[in-house]
């Protein structure tokens, strides 16, 4: 359990978000070429021996232009609830979210797509399937018809259906790489924890591994290879081989284990780099970087000092949730901006006040290829606000949209 919380942070209501800017068409470039010679000339004529140079070289053949970016959308948890948003930030707030309603006290979510790709639940395999980690199953999503097609059930069903932090069922949630497989946390109240196989073609878990304790995100290696969890009050990250489902727990406590389950420095959430790197933040103070093979770490400076939660990578750029003052932390809540490439030419870590903690975090394209953080408002200490912060990568301007039901976990897509 968290210790009480040492400073408080009110809980606030907020303003909407405004419509974003629409698509911009490309335009095809237009190819010159030289005359052709004369030909066929009448008796008398003169014809020229070769074709006359042009005054200026001939441009290049014209090439087709690139095809737009398709919009992106994002998928947000509503832990609230018994519903999961899809959200539009483009859109005007009144047309921005359509709730789907999929089981109780949804947490993790998850997008896929791809052959099988939900067929097992009816889903046209060529469209995007969300996925939502409810207490209740795992729900399927039809995201273009905004649709629950199946709720699941678990392997280990939770012993009761309750809201909040604490509650049994559906944690943590990630899709594999080419969509054939779902990976889900779980725990039945029992104290016992399992990371799930869900089989997309067959529309059904398939098998499970045992797991650490509170696992609050699940994360998969870049080819497939491997699913992580990040188990919160073990200060481990167990990794379960996806051909076996060999479970290898590793411990990753770069403050020390010390306080047990009352300590503050512990992990929440990951990113995956495209090495395979699992990237941990820990209180805004070090990133660790964690082989998922070897066990070996190395470790990334941060000085956002902000008790760390939900993150994920915009390219080099690890984006890093801080919702305040708790242990070794003592700043605000804040959004950290850090450079993991090592690259001696990296940019020094931008930091960016918010005004409530928030939750987790995903990377929002707009139409006109603009990347912005979107933070999703839901807090799992209830310290948080009903709806999402977006935070422009380049200017650092936030702006904001409500969302009720209290957006726990987010994730971006393309959509189809």
């Amino acid at each position: 359990m968290h210790p009480e919380r040492r400073t408080p942070v009110s809980r606030r209501a907020v303003v909407g978000l405004a419509a974003w800017s629409g698509l911009a068409a490309a335009g095809a470039l237009l190819s010159g070429c030289a005359p052709e010679p004369g030909s066929n000339a009448g008796r008398g004529s003169t014809a020229p021996k070769s074709a006359p140079k042009p005054d200026t070289e001939p441009s290049p053949s014209a090439e087709p232009p690139e095809a737009p970016e398709p919009a992106m959308l994002l998928l947000a948890s509503l832990a609230q609830s018994d519903a999961v948003a899809i959200i539009d930030p483009a859109a005007p707030d009144a047309e921005a979210v359509r709730r789907v309603t999929v089981g109780a006290a949804p947490w993790g979510v998850g997008v896929g797509a791809g052959i099988g790709a939900g067929a097992g639940a009816g889903v046209d395999a060529g469209g995007r399937i969300g996925y939502a980690a409810t207490a209740e199953g795992l729900a399927v999503i039809d995201l273009a018809e905004a649709t629950r097609r199946a709720l699941v059930p678990y392997q280990h069903p939770a012993n009761r259906f309750e809201w909040g932090e604490y509650r049994p069922g559906g944690l943590g949630l990630a899709v594999a790489p080419d969509g054939s497989r779902v990976y889900v946390a779980t725990t039945s109240g029992d104290g016992a924890y399992a990371l799930e196989v869900y089989d997309t073609a067959a529309g059904r878990f398939v098998g499970s591994a045992p797991v650490g304790a509170r696992p609050f995100d699940v994360v998969v290696a870049p080819d497939g290879s491997w699913a992580a969890t990040i188990d919160h009050d073990s200060f481990t990250v167990t990794v379960v081989d996806a051909a076996t489902l060999a479970p290898t727990t590793r411990t990753v406590a770069p403050f020390g284990t010390e306080g047990g389950l009352a300590s503050w420095e512990k992990p929440h959430y990951a990113a995956v780099d495209a090495d395979g790197r699992i990237l941990l933040p820990y209180q805004g103070r070090v990133v660790v970087a964690l082989d998922a093979r070897t066990g070996a770490t190395s470790t990334i400076a941060s000085t956002a000092n902000s008790h760390a939660h939900g993150t994920a990578l915009a390219g080099d750029l690890l984006l890093t949730v801080g919702t305040g003052a708790f242990g070794n932390a003592d700043g605000a809540p804040n959004l950290s901006l850090l450079d993991v490439s090592g690259a001696p030419s990296a940019a020094a870590e931008r930091v960016v006040p918010m005004d409530a903690p928030h939750e987790t975090v995903a990377v929002w394209r707009d139409a006109e290829g603009a990347d912005f953080a979107a933070l999703a408002g839901g807090n799992t200490r209830g310290e948080g606000w009903e709806g999402i912060t977006l935070v422009a990568l380049d200017s650092l301007e936030t702006r904001r949209l409500a969302v009720a039901g209290y957006p726990q976990a987010i994730v971006a897509y393309a959509r189809s």
